[in-house]
């Protein structure tokens, strides 16, 4: 489960801080840091790995040992030298992914351009939402639709790649029902459910929360 990566959030104003505490209340190891002391003590009370330091140093950021993190949160959109940066050093170490919070469309593609894996935009992606699209490994976009039902876009998993909804019986076995099908970032709400399923697929579908995080497991 993706609970069981490893996570660092730099920065912790409101977006990143709740990045953190949602990751850390489900049990994900969580490397929380910001340059502001007073932040950071702050902080301590509900995160437990909290540094205050400057993420634009390489040297720190080796003392931080990021090169052994799966994924780095960049919540400094106020500051995008600072954003930019933290970036290209996290890229150099090795991290696989990054997620850099952006001020602006302008700034998010200066971001990608020096690396950033995924763009997020704090006025249309809460940190919660993000916290749990990390959590939910090849589950992603949740919307929820109430207090136990979701709609969410997954991946199709290996084992169900030349095989159909039909066939997988998706709804019957797993309770969950696919509203639509997306490939090539086209969204099709009409589809033949004996259509062959392949990896670059993903399926839109409703569920209760249950039975989403019961297919995640699987």
């Amino acid at each position: 489960m993706a609970a069981n990566k490893t996570y660092a959030v730099f920065g912790l104003g409101r977006y990143g801080r709740s990045v953190a505490e949602e990751l850390t209340a489900n049990g994900a190891e969580v490397l929380a840091v910001d340059k502001d002391e007073a932040i950071v003590n702050d902080a301590c009370e509900t995160l437990p790995f909290c540094k205050c330091a400057d993420v634009t140093d390489d040297e720190v950021l080796n003392q931080l040992g990021i090169a052994d993190i799966d994924v780095v949160i960049i919540a400094m959109a106020t500051n995008l030298e600072a954003s930019v940066m933290s970036i290209m050093l996290c890229k150099e170490l090795g991290v696989k992914t990054v997620i850099a919070k952006c001020a602006s469309d302008v700034h998010g593609q200066i971001m990608s351009k020096v690396g950033a894996d995924k763009i997020v935009f704090p006025e249309k992606d809460s940190g919660v939402r993000l916290a749990k699209n990390l959590l939910s490994s090849g589950f992603y976009d949740l919307v929820d639709l109430d207090d136990n039902i979701s709609l969410m876009q997954i991946d199709v998993k290996p084992e169900w790649v030349g095989k159909s909804i039909h066939d997988l019986d998706i709804r019957k076995r797993h309770s969950v029902n696919v509203v639509a099908i997306c490939e090539n970032q086209k969204v099709k709400v009409e589809f033949d459910p004996k259509t062959p399923l392949n990896e670059k697929m993903q399926l839109i579908v409703v569920a209760e929360k249950e039975s989403l995080n019961k297919l995640n497991r699987i």
